[in-house]
């Protein structure tokens, strides 16, 4: 299991754990960030993310992606 923020870019991966305290874990996970779900990094600007969930683009800073396991 390696954090978000090393996932390649373009490629699918599947989220296998979501962590952190328990209002940023219901934060993610009411965004989609559940496990099982597939997620693919579009881009990383400065340290933060653009990913794909459920054909939506999300933003995530650096401190929020490093709590999603894949």
């Amino acid at each position: 299991m390696l954090p978000l923020i090393y996932a390649v870019p373009n490629e699918d991966n599947v989220i296998k754990k979501v962590g952190g305290k328990p209002e940023i874990k219901k934060h993610l996970e009411d965004m989609g960030f559940v496990t099982g779900a597939v997620i693919n990094v579009v881009s990383t600007v400065n340290g933060s993310l653009i990913v794909n969930i459920k054909n939506t683009k999300v933003a995530l800073d650096k401190e929020l992606a490093e709590k999603i396991m894949i």
